[in-house]
């Protein structure tokens, strides 16, 4: 310890007396925690750690405000959402009665009847296009007002999801005046000034306040947000931990959860339901199996084993009622690509999915040779584009216009569009059901919905994908049971994790699953193990066995819209200058961030396309395939066979 270090501990031990207990070697937790499981105290620690940095950044906040206090959100009127959220539910789906509508209605009444139990694990089971996205609200701010709940929080897999779902509830939810929903993401732009230099307005400073620790009654995030600030360890992703407690945390489209990852996660979301009054609900058309893990299989915290509540008494019954769709397999022999073209290219409404960009773009240019309607949805299109599109395409599939849609899997979960035909390339079985859910969504087409699976020859997946979709094959098949058969899906499940060797018992070391390696490192307390990797070695850690959402190695870059290039040259000009609004540049820039992976943005050719403008981020100067006018084309262009999504 230098000087300078030695004269600030001098300083800390005088002002917390109490931490020299250090010292001596002495523990400084409290000794009921003694009796505690290693997993509790450790969550325990992180919760003490989140409050205690909240506090601090209010106190500071304060004194520099000149208040005498620090401002925290009043305690929200339940009572008042519930009844805003349901007077604008019945204005929203007044009208014709319809099949579909009726069977939205009954989730709609088991959510809100459920809600009314005590706290707990939930789990809502239903068909795709069932209305989950207002049922799984309902359930969250009924249950809040029943048991005193501070908040409810959403968290949803992917940025377009969240980004829907929040503008859903902000119409059911938010008044002139007042802001109840907080939408928190990466992709999220806390304006601090508008587009004509004008200071934020109160919606707006409310918004980026709250999102710093989640002081909102209504949150919507992602799971990344949501678990890489639980198992994460910098002061400004614990800050909002603390408000899970005693909350209502909704996880959507459960399924996406990364499997490697499935301990901690689960194990974590157990500790809060038994010892921070956290309600959890899990939704989705095609629920895992979780309870055959160990973490929620074994006996408790409380000695009992982990009670799962169902909204749905009887999801089978619920599913079978709403098949919309027939399937077909096209697995043997192997369509090409030119065969899937010449095949869907003469439908009037189609869409296609495939598992990777490269596939993506081979098939969008197949289709788009020969004819005008058809559209391309991946990642290398940036997020302002795709939202074109994807207004584009919902108006033509609306007033019944000829189309054809390529895509990756970004289009399967949540997204509102319903087609006759639907193609779908050889996947998990989850995302083969929700691919399903994109076909003949509200029963539009009397004579129901075809989805076809098949295998292409040539085609490319992420590695993980191997796995996963063999036993799609081997559980389901063309012979199998249907894919929303619930028990199967469960036997899918419990095979998938016991292929992945997710419970392994192993006493080498080395040969421990990612997620038995951060349960080791939170049993040790070791937080920086846990989020940035186990010591691998001369000073270095392992991130591939940290707890992260998001394994790719990107690197961001900026497409210069020719729209909008005069304010994109002035934001990147701030970043490249490092002035005092270039955090705010940065946000406003996300719109038209493309995320490339690192191993192709380090090739030679392309390389030499990307100019470094600050840190990681480049500016685009290649092809990028865009048509404004028809909202049209594959985005960036490069020759690396991308399989991200």
């Amino acid at each position: 310890m230098d000087v300078a270090d030695a004269q600030t501990a001098e300083r800390f031990w005088r002002a917390v007396p109490e931490a020299t207990a250090v010292l001596s070697g002495r523990s400084l937790l409290p000794s009921a925690w003694d009796g505690e499981d290693a997993w509790v105290r450790e969550m325990r620690v992180r919760m003490l750690f989140s409050a205690l940095v909240d506090a601090d950044h209010l106190d500071t906040a304060a004194h520099r405000a000149g208040l005498a206090g620090p401002q925290v959100a009043a305690p929200t009127d339940m009572d008042g959402l519930v009844a805003l959220f349901e007077a604008r539910r019945h204005e929203r789906i007044s009208g014709k009665a319809t099949e579909i509508g009726g069977l939205r209605s009954e989730v709609y009444q088991a959510a809100v009847a459920a809600a009314g139990r005590e706290p707990g694990i939930f789990r809502l089971a239903a068909p795709t296009g069932l209305g989950k996205t207002l049922a799984q609200a309902g359930f969250g701010l009924h249950h809040a007002r029943a048991h005193g709940k501070s908040r409810v929080v959403i968290a949803v897999p992917f940025i377009t999801i969240t980004e829907q779902n929040a503008a859903v509830y902000r119409e059911m939810l938010d008044t002139e005046g007042r802001s109840v929903v907080l939408e928190h993401h990466s992709g999220v732009r806390f304006r601090e000034h508008d587009e004509d230099g004008r200071s934020e307005d109160a919606a707006d400073r409310w918004a980026r306040l709250a999102a710093e620790n989640w002081d909102a009654p209504f949150v919507v995030t992602t799971t990344v947000q949501l678990f890489e600030s639980l198992f994460g360890r910098k002061p400004t992703q614990v800050r909002k931990l603390h408000r899970l407690a005693n909350a209502v945390l909704i996880l959507d489209e459960v399924q996406a959860l990364p499997a490697r990852l499935l301990l901690p996660i689960l194990d974590g979301l157990r500790v809060l339901t038994e010892q921070f009054n956290t309600t959890v609900l899990l939704t989705s058309a095609t629920q895992p199996d979780f309870e055959s893990l160990s973490v929620w299989n074994e006996a408790g915290r409380s000695g009992a084993r982990l009670n799962i509540r169902e909204v749905i008494s009887e999801p089978q019954s619920l599913f079978t009622r709403a098949r919309r769709v027939r399937y077909e397999w096209r697995l043997d022999p192997k369509p090409t690509w030119q065969e899937v073209a010449d095949e869907v290219g003469g439908l009037g409404q189609a869409l296609v999915v495939v598992n990777s960009i490269a596939d993506a773009g081979e098939l969008y240019r197949l289709l788009a040779d020969r004819r005008a309607d058809v559209w391309h949805l991946s990642t290398m299109m940036c997020p302002q584009h795709r939202r074109g599109a994807l207004e584009r395409i919902t108006e033509r599939i609306r007033t019944g216009q000829p189309i054809i849609v390529v895509s990756t899997p970004l289009i399967e979960a949540g997204v509102d569009l319903s087609f006759p035909v639907v193609w779908r390339a050889i996947a998990p079985a989850d995302s083969l059901q929700q691919a399903g859910g994109r076909a003949n969504r509200g029963g539009e087409y009397p004579d129901g919905g075809l989805v076809v699976i098949f295998d292409p020859a040539g085609g490319r997946a992420p590695a993980d994908y191997a796995t996963p979709s063999e036993l799609a094959v081997s559980c389901f098949g063309p012979a199998g049971p249907d894919l929303d058969d619930q028990d199967a899906l469960a036997g899918y499940y419990r095979q998938l994790y016991d292929r992945l060797g997710l419970d392994n018992q192993t006493v080498n070391r080395s040969k421990e699953t990612v997620g038995q390696t951060i349960q080791n490192n939170r049993a040790k307390m070791d937080y920086l193990a846990v989020a940035d990797g186990p010591e691998a070695g001369s000073g270095h850690r392992d991130p591939k066995r940290a707890f992260r959402m998001i394994t790719d190695d990107t690197v961001p870059i900026v497409v210069v819209d020719d729209q909008h290039q005069h304010r994109i040259e002035s934001w990147l000009a701030e970043l490249a200058a490092g002035t005092v609004a270039a955090a705010a540049a940065l946000r406003e820039l996300q719109p038209w961030i493309v995320q490339l992976r690192r191993s192709t943005a380090a090739r030679p050719e392309i390389a030499g396309l990307i100019d470094n403008v600050v840190g990681d981020l480049g500016r685009w100067k290649g092809t990028y395939d865009w048509n404004p006018s028809t909202c049209r084309g594959s985005g960036i262009v490069t020759t690396m066979p991308e399989t991200v999504f």
